[in-house]
């Protein structure tokens, strides 16, 4: 079969480019207001054709669109010209060589060939991974785990005492927070932001004290659970703060 077209086998169907075609049918109309035209007649963007864009001699961007060759078959057929009879009876002669069995077997066979060269690849990369794996948990086995210390423990905690598991005093801890937007201060008292409230991370304690003057009052301290300690935890370690447990 003489090429009339470029056509392109990359795909799971055939397709032609949309400006070529506008070009060998020999259409005077401009590309865009022609395929948007052709477009009209229900044939549908990511079944029937797939714009693409390209860059045009001038160095712009121009737009094409690869189209099925069942497509490009029955524009051809609307054009009612000698070319598009022409064309027609091309991508139908094409559409018949596609289909034949020899050409299904070796689809099949060139299908199977990429389905175990990626069978290949995805081995060789869970074979590195294990491997690497293997090398991380030899490196961590000695700390102990902070996770771990966390999940084992159901007691509220201070800010002071977090603090210390990141090497900080509590002023700095409760600032870092701060900035990471994590809580704000109200009366004394460090308050999660609304976003956080509700999920269980904080709890206010009273507490009973006496003023230098002798008169009785009361502060909230507020005290960290242990789901806020692990989301403190999670919120950190992807900001690069590990606890000093963690670090190398």
């Amino acid at each position: 079969m003489n090429d009339l077209i470029a056509v392109n086998y990359e795909t799971e169907q055939p397709t032609v480019s949309a400006r070529d075609l506008h070009d060998r049918l020999d259409i005077k109309s401009n590309f865009t207001t022609w395929f948007d035209r052709m477009s009209e007649y229900g044939f549908e963007s990511g079944k029937d054709f797939f714009p693409k864009v390209e860059e045009s001699t001038g160095g712009r961007p121009a737009t094409d669109f690869d189209v099925s060759v069942d497509m490009a078959k029955q524009i051809c057929m609307i054009q009612r010209t000698d070319k598009g009879r022409q064309y027609r009876q091309y991508f139908l002669d094409l559409e018949k060589a596609w289909n034949t069995p020899e050409q299904i077997m070796a689809r099949a066979l060139k299908m199977a060939n990429k389905a175990v060269e990626s069978l290949k690849e995805r081995c060789n990369f869970l074979g590195s991974q294990v491997s690497e794996q293997q090398k991380v948990i030899a490196e961590l086995q000695p700390k102990a785990n902070y996770v771990d210390t966390i999940l084992q423990s159901k007691s509220l905690v201070l800010t002071t005492q977090i603090a210390k598991d990141y090497g900080m005093g509590a002023k700095a801890f409760n600032k870092k927070l701060k900035e990471l937007g994590i809580q704000y201060k109200v009366g004394g008292q460090w308050v999660l932001y609304s976003k956080y409230q509700g999920c269980g991370y904080v709890h206010s304690r009273t507490i009973n004290i006496v003023r230098s003057d002798g008169r009785p009052d009361v502060v909230m301290q507020t005290e960290w659970t242990q789901k806020g300690r692990l989301f403190l935890y999670e919120l950190l370690k992807s900001n690069g703060i590990v606890p000093v447990i963690e670090r190398g």
